[in-house]
Parts: structure tokens; sequence; C-alpha cells
């Protein structure tokens, strides 16, 4: 028996309800109060037109992470490699600018590193597609090893065959020249070329796996690999496409973070947005229509957290806890409106009448 969709509902804003009054406890018992921890972070989200950019600059690659997870979610996959997509992104724009910056217009150059970002985000991908589809070896851990490959990958240049003249630095290669960096709104961190490409990638995802037969395919593979298989979908093929889809997705979001934010290759280039985006997708489930908001919100609160050190002596790290929780206890309500396991319990603490037997007198 399901669940009546107003009850699914009930479970699901409960279980929000729940996680908000367990962080309120959580502030208080670090010292603070959730009213000023509110407060400070709207303000540091929020209170000036450059943290406003700041928002909207995190926002672009979580927008287009989320695009990206959502195509291996759908497939049943957990990309824990998204961090690892992003930073070859990055290092294969920047060397495509490197090599390109004195010999090609600028425009080109930056059309050049975006769309080799791309590029090179679908073949980390690939790498871990074919680990997992052929190597026999769960996406997870092929993913984590391919971060640490990557992230490697950028130090071992950096601080060698790219580093400063006469110096390496943690603060990582030479900048680019000003002409190669991307427009930005006013003084701010915030691209408009980077964010309409990224609302395009949100655009592309609902379109994709909500309105073409290969979306379809997609869910079936995700929901039974064995038995789509037997209906004659190309199963390989489809996880294969996923992985590169979404390697595709955070290799662009790698190029924009060295086009629009960074203006050079630098150790965690990611700045660990990857697996803020695989909260963001956990937290929507498959509603691709909910990416935008969710990651606006998630945006808003990683870039507000940078207050609470300045305005309330809090730890900036309060607001993965919050982000935590919110996703716990959102995936603990849809999991419990979605299963009848509270009525299995209430069957077995309370048989049903027509089950009892009577002893005779």
């Amino acid at each position: 028996m399901n669940l009546q969709p107003s009850k699914k509902l009930s479970y699901q804003i409960g279980a929000i309800i729940l996680s908000l009054l367990l962080v309120g406890i959580i502030i208080m018992l670090a010292g603070g109060s959730p009213i000023q921890v509110t407060t400070s972070m709207w303000a540091g989200a929020f209170g000036t037109p450059d943290r406003l950019g700041r928002v909207v600059a995190t926002l672009v690659p979580l927008l287009l992470c989320t695009s990206g997870l959502l195509f291996t979610f759908t497939a049943g996959l957990y990309n824990l490699g998204i961090e690892g997509q992003i930073t070859f992104g990055a290092i294969a724009a920047t060397f495509i600018i490197r090599l390109t910056q004195d010999a090609l217009p600028p425009a080109l150059v930056m059309l050049l590193a975006i769309l080799v970002g791309g590029l090179g985000g679908v073949v980390w991908g690939l790498l871990a597609a074919v680990l997992n589809v052929y190597g026999r070896i769960n996406e997870i851990f092929a993913g984590l090893g391919l971060n640490f490959v990557a992230d490697g990958l950028a130090l071992y240049l950096i601080f060698g065959p790219w580093k400063k003249e006469g110096v390496a630095s943690m603060s990582g290669t030479e900048p680019f020249s000003e002409k190669l960096w991307l427009p930005t709104m006013g003084n701010t961190e915030a691209s408009p070329i980077a964010l309409l490409i990224a609302i395009a990638s949100v655009a592309v995802t609902l379109l994709v796996l909500q309105g073409t037969y290969f979306g379809l395919q997609l869910r079936a593979v995700g929901q039974n690999l064995r038995a789509s298989y037997v209906l004659g979908i190309p199963s390989l093929r489809q996880l294969m496409s996923a992985f590169a889809i979404c390697g595709g997705f955070a290799g662009l979001a790698g190029a924009l973070q060295v086009l629009a934010v960074f203006h050079r290759l630098i150790p965690s280039v990611s700045s660990g947005l990857g697996f803020l985006a695989l909260l963001v997708a956990m937290l929507i489930g498959l509603n691709a229509w909910l990416i935008l908001p969710v990651a606006f919100f998630f945006s808003a609160l990683n870039v507000g957290s940078l207050q609470l050190p300045l305005a309330l002596s809090l730890e900036s790290s309060l607001s993965g806890v919050i982000q935590g929780m919110l996703v716990l206890f959102a995936l603990l309500g849809r999991g419990l409106s979605e299963s009848n396991w509270l009525m299995n319990v209430r069957d077995r603490i309370l048989p049903p009448l027509n089950q009892r037997q009577t002893s005779p007198e």
C-alpha cells in the first residue's frame, strides 16, 4: 500500500523542519544564536554587490556539475570523480591557453579553452567509465582514485613545467593576460557568459532527461541494468554516455574557473564544488527543474558562511553542518515517504485483528 501524495509531502516537510530544529540546537551549542547566524549569513551572501557576485560565481560550477551528475544518477551511478573531472578540465583549458595565447585572437583563445576544457572533462569521465564498465571497479572507487590523479597532475604542473618564472608557488601558475579574462558584471567575480553557459546546461539537462528517448533509456538502465539489456537497450553505451556527459559538464566548470574566477591554474581549482554539487543532486533526486533554486540556495549558504568567523566568531565550517543536515534529513523524509516502512512496523507490532487467534475456553 503506497502512501497518499499529501502524506508523502508531510513526511518530507517534517524531515526538513526536524533538520532545521537540530541545526538550531547545534548553533546554540556552538555558542551562537540561530537568528544571528541566519542574519549574518544573509548579509555575507547578499550584503554587497561583490558578495552577490561571488554567489553567482559559485553558482556557475554548481549548476554545471549538478546537471552532469543527474545524468549519472539517472543511470544508477554515483560519480564521485566529479572533482577530478573539474580539475582536468581546468588543466586542459590552461594548456590550450598557454599554447595559443600569442598566436590567436583573445576571443578565439577563450572559446577554444572552454571547448577543450569540456573535452578534457569528457576524457576524464570516460576513464572512470572504462574502469567501471570494463575493469569491474566500482564507480565510487574509480572516481575517487582519479580525483587524486588529477590533483597530483595539477600540482606537478604548477610546481614543475608551468611554475611561475623563478619560483614555484601555491598561488598557482602565472596569471593570464587580462585580455583572456571572461568579462564580469562590474568589479565582481560574476561572469554573464559563464552564467549563461550554466543556465543553458540546466535547460539541456531538463530537455534531454525528461523529453528524449535517450533520457528514457537512461532511466531504464538506472532502474534495472540487466532487464534493460535483455529488452535491447544498449546498456553499456548508456553508462559510458552518462559518464562522458557528466565529465563534459564538469570540464566546462573547470575551464570557467580558470577563465572567469582565478585567471590561472591553482591547486584545488575545483574548490570542493564538485562534492557540493553531489549534495545538491542527492537532495533534488531526479527533478532537474529543482537544480537552479536548490543550487542557488547552497551557493548563498556556502558564500554567506564566510561571514561567520568575522561577525560571530563562529567557524565557517558550520555551513557544512547545515548543508549535510538538510540533505540527510531530506533523503530520510523521501525514503519514508516512498516506502511502506512505517506500515510494516505497525503491522509487526499490531497484527491485524483477522489474524489473531483466540484460544478456546
